[in-house]
């Protein structure tokens, strides 16, 4: 004989179902359980079952299992992954795009965590679906299921009134891309800053070049293996010029790499675009694009973003692919992370190049303001003696006058270190001196007996690389005329230890066909009218500085008496 086939039962055997239920025993087995979800769990469990009767009762349960079954056909259809787990972690039923995920399509009947491989808990609950039960409120956390896949599970508990629950829905979302990002995004903010992290010591004993070298590579090392960009371009923004001069480039053409581009949104490319308006562009056909002038040769499309520093754009950063639309908008994102980065390690740099560059300027020009007067000191004494020696005693002068060119020399060779030390090109902006051509190589005397006035000349006028000598009087200067090399002008005051201004001049006429002299002179203080008999004698009426003046007067003031001396000296060549 046969046996009976077997019939699901949901609800009791009592009421108005009980005769049905007793007609049913003749020809089924009756397997009973208490309520709907059950009911599909044993369904999901045995696949014995010839069929379901709903005994409906006071809580009309059968609306409830036809509810359940509705929704599992919508469940069904929708991404995110949906599982009806029993209190033992149990898969009681679950939709399509769970049983996606898994390790085997057959999940019903199995650990929630063995269909995934067994992922890792990441928190921030690590036991949600004993927490949800527990609780009777939802709880989440995220599973690492390989190195490079995440899920995120969310638990809500199924309560029956009173009872405790048996049953959780969990919800499963597929959040690799997202994880991902922030990954990468840490990734990033970690890579800038250590763009251009040095210790102490290696910025002691690296070369501003070697800093530099270094900060390349980094910026490529990043680039290429986290951002897995081939072809780069970085270019600077000379404030200035306006000119983008390239820093680093990878995979570029080397007659692109090298071309002068600016900073104007039309015929300098997508670079000067971006530098010109501080916008990212991304370029996904350079077909298509009239910006885009080729840097590789065959690039499809382009990624370029500036780099910024405090609202300034100071460059640009420029990526491009052989393939069109090989880039995305994550991709910008994570340029412009990068590329502020990337600014902010340029700008460390810049001011450490600047701060050894201007310690050591700052070195050169405290020995040169120590060596400079003993320097003068040498010069006055040799051209003394050398007076006395002039026409008696050959040797001697020939002596002295090696003396006063191994003096000059020693300060010409301060002043070479100097530069090497603290070449202009490393001093910010802000710190660099005016540039004055006309004042280049000027020769200058100074003739006053006040050392502070002498040593301010020394500091003040060879800033702009004029060639300074001093004198305590007007005998000194006089010898100094006499014997050294021509001087472009000659500051004198007008009151000296042995002489005025005035009877200087006239000593000066002597020795020179034209005297460029400027006399300088406390405001309105003139006994002996020196002023006035010197513009008589010719002194030009712009040659005179009254104290306490400007720095800019007495250039000024200077550069005038050259223009002058120089248009006269055109003149007579032109006679």
């Amino acid at each position: 004989m046969s046996p009976k086939p077997r019939v699901l039962l949901v609800g009791g055997c009592n009421g108005d179902a009980a005769e049905l239920t007793e007609s049913l025993r003749r020809s089924f087995e009756i397997v009973t359980v208490d309520d709907p979800l059950t009911a599909m769990e044993r369904l999901a469990k045995d696949s014995g079952l010839a069929g379901l009767f709903v005994a409906r009762g006071p809580h009309d349960d059968a609306m409830r299992v036809e509810r359940l079954l509705e929704n599992e056909r919508i469940l069904e259809g929708m991404p995110d992954g949906v599982a009806l787990l029993d209190a033992e972690n149990t898969i009681v039923w679950a939709n399509q795009a769970f049983r996606n995920w898994c390790v085997s399509p057959e999940v019903t009947g199995r650990n929630f965590y063995a269909t995934l491989g067994n992922p890792e808990i990441l928190g921030p609950d690590f036991c949600p679906f004993h927490t949800s039960l527990a609780t009777r409120q939802a709880s989440s956390s995220t599973l690492r299921v390989d190195e490079n896949r995440y899920f995120h599970i969310h638990a809500a508990p199924v309560c029956e009134r009173d009872k405790q629950p048996q049953h959780l829905i969990i919800t499963v979302r597929d959040v690799t891309a997202e994880k991902l990002q922030q990954q990468k995004m840490a990734a990033i903010h970690k890579a800038g800053i250590e763009l251009a992290d040095l210790s102490p010591e290696e910025i002691f004993n690296m070369e501003i070049e070697d800093r530099i070298e270094l900060l390349k590579s980094n910026i490529l090392h990043y680039t290429q293996d986290l951002l897995k960009f081939d072809v780069i371009e970085i270019r600077l923004l000379d404030s200035e010029s306006g000119q983008l001069e390239p820093l680093l480039s990878v995979g570029i053409d080397s007659e692109a790499a090298n071309r002068n581009l600016y900073a104007r949104t039309q015929d300098n490319g997508v670079t000067g675009f971006v530098a010109a308006t501080g916008k990212s562009y991304l370029c996904e056909d350079t077909t298509e694009d009239p910006l885009y002038i080729q840097g590789l040769a065959g690039a499809k499309s382009s990624l370029t973003v500036p780099l910024v520093w405090h609202d300034q754009v100071i460059g640009t950063f420029n990526v491009e692919s052989p393939e069109p639309r090989a880039f995305t908008e994550s991709d910008l994102q994570f340029l412009e992370i990068f590329s502020r980065d990337v600014a902010v390690s340029l700008n460390t740099l810049e001011l450490l190049v600047a701060q050894k560059a201007n310690t050591a300027k700052e070195s050169v020009e405290a020995i040169h303001s120590a060596v400079a007067l003993p320097v003068d000191e040498i010069l006055n004494d040799a051209v003394n003696v050398m007076e006395r020696y002039i026409g008696h005693e050959p040797e001697v002068v020939e002596r002295l006058q090696r003396i006063l060119r191994n003096a000059r020399d020693i300060r010409k060779v301060i002043q070479k270190v100097g530069q090497r030390m603290a070449p202009v090109r490393a001093v910010p902006q802000g710190s660099q001196v005016e540039e004055r051509p006309k004042l280049r190589n000027c020769r200058l005397l100074v003739v006053d007996a006040d050392e502070t006035v002498r040593g301010h000349a020394h500091d003040l006028l060879e800033r702009y690389h004029c060639i300074v000598e001093t004198a305590h009087d007007g005998g000194e200067a006089t010898y100094m005329v006499r014997n050294c090399e021509q001087y472009d002008v000659v500051i004198s005051d007008i009151r000296l230890p042995d002489m005025t201004g005035y009877d200087l001049m006239v000593k000066l006429k002597e020795t020179m066909r034209r005297v460029p002299l400027v006399l300088m002179s406390g405001f309105g203080y003139d006994p002996t009218h020196t002023i006035v008999k010197a513009r008589k004698a010719g002194l030009l009426p712009n040659a005179v500085l009254y104290k306490p003046f400007r720095l800019d007067q007495l250039l000024a003031t200077v550069e005038s008496i050259l223009d002058h001396h120089a248009q006269a000296e055109d003149d007579d060549e032109e006679e």
